[in-house]
């Protein structure tokens, strides 16, 4: 069973809220959801909206075709009524304008009564979002009382967790025992800022945002330099900003890490939409030879999991960890059952046992940690830079989980795919004879992936971008190349819906 609902109005209706109430009131219900935000750039008016997809196993995407619209306002009627399936139902504004700002809670009311749910459920969400509000339990049961139940969802015995991947960042830096986060407000990075934010003084940390992004990255090795774990937080155009620091950090040595939460480019692009154009300039960013982590995370319990992963690296080898994410996986909300909510952790510690006095700068140094233009000293640090590179993969290949195979595992037909558009392509091929390999570290990338390849007799890449940007690296790195023909790209900074790319997959299995 899968549902997919429309929330549609504008910025400043309450549209994230009503579609938080009843993503809450499902899942306590025991059912799994997808909650995708779509919205322009506008803090008032436009069109705002949530795809809210429902089933009774787990999803991480949606669908193109939508079974109910709640519409806030005319324009999301004009707008998605061509996405209607013909037994579709529009539940409209129209019938409660009189419950003024409660107007969300009373479509959340009807659609809560024709899914077949007790209004009882309903009103203990409200409570706890809305404590002693007595006119939001009054709209909510107009709403309720205005329809009759089409569907029947029964409750399943199944405990649900939900959460965004800001969120999920957020506790993985928290788990790890953070001291500091910096950052400079920039969607969609923001979020998880907001979230380390919250509860600073009980985690006993400190969240600081600085005037622009270069003086996060300087504060932030400052900080680490004087022994603090930190993690600073960005999107593109400021992780641009930041890379001549990224540098610094590759000569200096100081631990950090990077949350790039990307969004379409070049400039300010479409800011609150969703792209994985920033996987090169993750992997390249910063001038001259240095070693690099780049993880990129698919959902949040894998966010939670890289988060701790990536500041352990980052203390472990003094080097430089990037957590890739975006709009998609930020923002999103993504369910899971309680019973896979079990991320590792790992205890971070900074060893400084034996070190009296501790030196640094951007320049080469010798072996007193003098400045250096000698040959034979230059050469020696560029050595141990590269040789530091291949401890890290060595480590990371031994002790963490590199990739990931989803689907028939002994299927020829290979789709390859990496971040957010995990969800979405292990929902498109449930019905198809494919395996999925899913690439969650790109650099250092696993000795595995050659492997896979070489066994499939048809590769199929799926991406959102314009390039290929992983099938580019897997062409350096692995030495293969996949047509152009087998090659799904998307970069309309919409993420894929599952049932659109599955058929895009049936084309090029064929």
């Amino acid at each position: 069973m899968r549902l997919n609902i429309i929330i549609g109005g504008g910025a400043g209706q309450g549209i994230n809220k009503v579609s938080e109430i009843i993503s809450n009131t499902i899942t306590r219900h025991g059912y799994f959801v997808f909650n995708y935000r779509d919205y322009p750039s506008l803090i008032r008016g436009g069109h705002n909206f949530n795809i809210l997809s429902i089933s009774d196993e787990k999803i991480e995407s949606y669908e193109s075709e939508i079974d109910f619209l709640v519409a806030l306002d005319d324009k999301s009627v004009n707008i998605h009524l061509k996405e209607l399936k013909k037994e579709g139902i529009i539940i409209s504004y129209n019938e409660f304008e009189n419950e003024g700002r409660d107007l969300n809670i009373a479509l959340a009311g009807a659609l809560i009564k024709i899914l077949g749910i007790p209004i009882k459920e309903l009103n203990e969400e409200i409570e706890r979002e809305f404590p002693n509000n007595s006119k939001k339990m009054e709209s909510a049961q107009k709403g309720y009382n205005s329809k009759e139940s089409l569907l029947q969802f029964e409750k399943i015995e199944n405990k649900v967790w939900v959460a965004s991947g800001s969120k999920a960042i957020a506790k993985g830096a928290i788990n790890s025992g953070l001291d500091l986060y910096f950052a400079y407000p920039m969607t969609p990075a923001t979020n998880a800022m907001h979230e380390i934010a919250k509860d600073q003084l009980k985690n006993n940390l400190m969240v600081f945002q600085a005037e622009n992004e270069i003086a996060v990255v300087n504060m932030s090795l400052g900080a680490s330099f004087a022994g603090a774990k930190v993690l600073i937080g960005t999107s593109g155009g400021g992780f641009d900003l930041m890379t001549e620091a990224l540098s610094f950090q590759g000569i200096s040595e100081i631990p950090l890490t990077v949350y790039l939460a990307s969004r379409p480019g070049p400039g300010t692009g479409a800011p609150t939409y969703s792209a994985q154009s920033d996987l090169d300039v993750a992997l390249r960013g910063g001038h001259g030879e240095f070693p690099r982590i780049v993880v990129a995370p698919a959902n949040p319990l894998e966010a939670i999991e890289k988060t701790n992963e990536a500041l352990y690296l980052s203390e472990k080898f003094k080097t430089l960890s990037i957590i890739l994410s975006d709009k998609n996986l930020a923002e999103s909300e993504f369910s899971s059952s309680l019973k896979e909510n079990k991320p590792l952790q790992i205890k971070i510690t900074r060893d400084l046992s034996g070190e009296k006095i501790v030196r640094t700068s951007s320049y080469e140094l010798d072996k007193l940690k003098n400045s250096t233009d000698s040959a034979i000293d230059i050469e020696r640090n560029v050595r141990a830079r590269i040789e530091k590179y291949k401890k890290i993969k060595k480590f990371v290949e031994r002790k963490f989980e590199m990739l990931k195979i989803h689907g028939n595992k002994k299927s020829k037909n290979l789709i390859i795919g990496w971040g957010s558009t995990t969800g979405a392509i292990k929902d498109a091929i449930k019905n198809l004879d494919c395996k999925f390999l899913q690439v969650i570290y790109v650099k250092p990338i696993s000795k595995k992936i050659k492997k896979e390849m070489q066994n499939a007799k048809n590769i199929i890449l799926v991406e959102q971008n314009v390039t290929g940007q992983l099938g580019r690296l897997l062409r350096e790195k692995i030495g293969i190349s996949i047509p152009e023909k087998n090659r799904i790209l998307k970069y309309d900074g919409r993420p894929f819906a599952s049932d659109k790319l599955e058929k895009e997959i049936r084309r090029r299995l064929k």
